[in-house]
């Protein structure tokens, strides 16, 4: 399993901005759950956002709920996450990350589910 992001940038406070997550999978991408993770220097990696992509059920954190909204197109095996009203809070480099399978007994939200992980995509958000 591959996952690639894409997409992050530099953007005001207030903006809107789109990631994605293209997948490379074996398996249909509707056996998979991906996950957004961000993470800022110093910080722990913090759950953003989750998809079981087998019924479209959507978690987020507190943080974002109301203003991130992740969403699937399995005609391109893409998973986006739309930030709308950023903050310099948002600031961080975001990781996908997927996991065959549903979440299990630890949740979406627990980076320790996830066994593949695709490199950062930066977003910076300026006052």
């Amino acid at each position: 399993v591959q996952l690639q992001a894409s997409g992050g940038g530099s953007v005001q406070a207030g903006d809107s901005l789109r990631i994605q997550c293209a997948a490379s999978v074996r398996a249909a991408l509707s056996r998979y759950v991906i996950g957004w993770f961000r993470q800022t220097p110093g910080k722990e990696r913090e759950f953003v956002a989750a998809i079981a992509l087998s019924g479209s059920s959507t978690y987020y954190s507190d943080s974002v709920k109301g203003r991130f909204t992740i969403s699937v197109d399995s005609s391109k095996n893409t998973v986006s996450l739309q930030m709308m009203s950023l903050g310099p809070e948002d600031t961080a480099t975001y990781y996908c990350a997927g996991r065959q399978g549903g979440c299990g007994g630890y949740g979406c939200s627990s980076r320790s589910i996830y066994r593949y992980w695709g490199q950062g995509t930066l977003v910076t958000v300026s006052s």
